[in-house]
C-alpha cells in the first residue's frame, strides 16, 4: 500500500502545497508544532532517508533549503529548524519548523490548529517567495 505522502503527491489526499518539481513535494504539516511547519518529501517512495541514493539525498536537502528560505521570508522567526524522524510515516521526509526558541521541535507537545483558509493563505505566501 502506498504511503499517505504518495497519496498526497498523487492528489488522492488534499494538501496545502508549497512547491513541487519532478522529484520533490513540499507542503504544510496539518498537525504542526509551529505555524508554518512544513514537510519536504521525495516523490519516489523510499522508507528510510539513508536508503536514498546520494545524489537524490543531496538534491532533497537543497530543495528543503529553498523551501526554508521561502518560509523565513513569510514567517517571523529566528531560524527554520530541520529534523528527520521517519517512524510515523514510512516515506522519507524532512520537517522544516520555524524557530524562535530551543525546544519548540517537540512532537509530543499539543499540535496547533489552523483553518483551511489560514493554511491556504500561508502555503500561497510561502510559494510566492519560492525561487
Amino acid at each position: 500500500m502506498s504511503s499517505i505522502f504518495t497519496q498526497i503527491i498523487a492528489g488522492k489526499i488534499p494538501a496545502y502545497k508549497i512547491a513541487e518539481n519532478d522529484q520533490f513535494f513540499a507542503f504544510l504539516d496539518i498537525r504542526p508544532v509551529a505555524k508554518g511547519h512544513a514537510l519536504v518529501v521525495p516523490k519516489q517512495e523510499i522508507d528510510y532517508l539513508f536508503d536514498i541514493d546520494d545524489q537524490l539525498l543531496a538534491e532533497l536537502i537543497l530543495y528543503a533549503k529553498r523551501v526554508a528560505i521561502a518560509m523565513k521570508k513569510v514567517i517571523p522567526c529566528e531560524k527554520i529548524g530541520v529534523t528527520v524522524l521517519g517512524l510515523e510515516v514510512r516515506h522519507a521526509h524532512v520537517h522544516l519548523v520555524p524557530l524562535d526558541e530551543t525546544g519548540i521541535i517537540d512532537f509530543k507537545k499539543p499540535r496547533l490548529e489552523f483553518s483551511p483558509e489560514q493554511y491556504k493563505d500561508l502555503a500561497a505566501k510561502i510559494n510566492e517567495n519560492f525561487y
